[in-house]
């Protein structure tokens, strides 16, 4: 039986995503959902560590903060994604309006809530 629900639960497509008209561009793209990893990797984009000798300093880095979520989860219709990390500067200069409509698909598919940001900033040492 365990092995039938290994199966079952690897074997599942359980990334879901949505189709989104932005007209501040005039087009409708598409928003995904966030594996476990790359939910990892987003809150991970979201602080910066550093050592000084035997102390860690830990920082939130609100800076982007959108942009890092939405490189991660706007997809084509197949749902490979369309932005690589390194496209975040450039999505960020894009249209607030644009970004916050399209965040806001991303975090709800995602399973994220503002309070999970509110948790992660209260687990670092402060805010950049």
């Amino acid at each position: 039986m365990s092995k039938d629900l290994r199966g079952m639960i690897l074997g599942t497509q359980d990334i879901t995503k949505e189709k989104v008209h932005i007209t501040e561009w005039n087009v409708d793209v598409f928003v995904k959902g966030l594996t476990g990893a790359e939910r990892d990797s987003y809150e991970q984009s979201l602080f910066i560590v550093s050592e000084h000798g035997k102390k860690v300093d830990v920082k939130m880095n609100r800076a982007n903060l959108r942009a890092k979520l939405l490189v991660k989860t706007i997809c084509d219709e197949d749902g490979n994604r369309i932005f690589a990390d390194s496209d975040v500067e450039a999505l960020g200069a894009k249209s607030a309006s644009a970004l916050d409509k399209l965040f806001e698909v991303a975090q709800r598919l995602s399973g994220l809530s503002d309070k999970d940001v509110e948790e992660l900033e209260k687990n670092s040492n402060s805010e950049v």
